[in-house]
């Protein structure tokens, strides 16, 4: 298998490479956060994925992963996306994709990740990330909840932890998130483990690693069922007037809730 040539993207780079598909989620000008037409690009490549690949590597920015969503984007009121499909929806199934479709899903983490991004990384098989990084869940500073992120990071790491970290707000290490079992592997120069995991993954038949995932899918007990639960919750706290309010405030001044008030 060679390499595949794919479409022209806006918010992702794309390459497929002997059964590999490398999708880098590319918005240097907005911190690398969830808007709807990296949700569309990103959902795109996947189903390529599901067709010519037994691997998928999801990498960020060096600097930051993914930042959670574009609350610019929020304020703006700029949120597009199909007929019949809310956002939330659509980042959900992107996500069910990741840790359900029929390939490995391996998530690089290099730079900082926040709130969604968070769901990126807890909806990959594996993750392997750099030392330096550090995760967070900032929503609930917002009012907001990580609604759609909890299923995936909960399947990683267990209620308790992750309404830990829910609530807390704050930033946790890389060596936290290995002990937490979010994160597999750790290193110095994260592009290492990379490659060795790929040199190992790379054996891999295609239609056994789909047998396995669609046989995971069947087994699952919290993805799936919690679909409609996440949904819901997240249409409701961001159809929340005092919360776009402060998203609005954020975009506009930099000042969190409790500032200046």
């Amino acid at each position: 298998m060679g390499v595949l040539n794919t479409p022209e993207y806006e918010t992702v780079k794309v390459r497929f490479e002997n059964g590999i598909c490398f999708l880098q989620m590319h918005r240097p000008e907005a911190g690398n956060t969830i808007n709807h037409r990296l949700v569309q690009e990103c959902a795109d490549v996947v189903r390529l994925a599901e067709e010519h690949a037994t691997v998928l590597v999801l990498e960020g920015l060096p600097d930051v992963f993914c930042w959670g969503a574009d609350f610019g984007e929020l304020a703006a009121g700029d949120g597009a996306h199909e007929p019949g499909e809310s956002p939330a929806e659509a980042l959900y199934d992107l996500w069910l994709s990741l840790a359900l479709g029929s390939f490995v899903s391996v998530a690089h983490v290099r730079g900082k990740v926040n709130a969604g991004g968070l769901g990126f990384v807890a909806a990959c098989d594996i993750v392997v990330c750099a030392d330096t990084v550090t995760f967070s869940l900032s929503e609930l500073l917002f009012g907001l909840m990580p609604a759609c992120v909890l299923p995936f990071l909960t399947r990683k790491v267990g209620p308790a932890r992750s309404n830990y970290l829910t609530l807390m707000t704050q930033p946790f290490t890389a060596r936290q998130a290995v002990d937490w079992g979010l994160v597999d592997v750790s290193a110095e120069n994260s592009a290492h483990p990379l490659r060795r995991h790929l040199l190992r993954l790379r054996y891999l038949p295609k239609t056994g690693v789909a047998r396995y995932k669609k046989y995971l899918r069947n087994l699952d007990d919290i993805l799936v069922p919690s679909r409609e639960k996440a949904v819901e919750a997240n249409r409701e706290v961001f159809s929340d007037e005092e919360n776009l309010r402060k998203i609005e405030r954020y975009v506009k001044t930099g000042q969190f809730p409790w500032e200046g008030e």
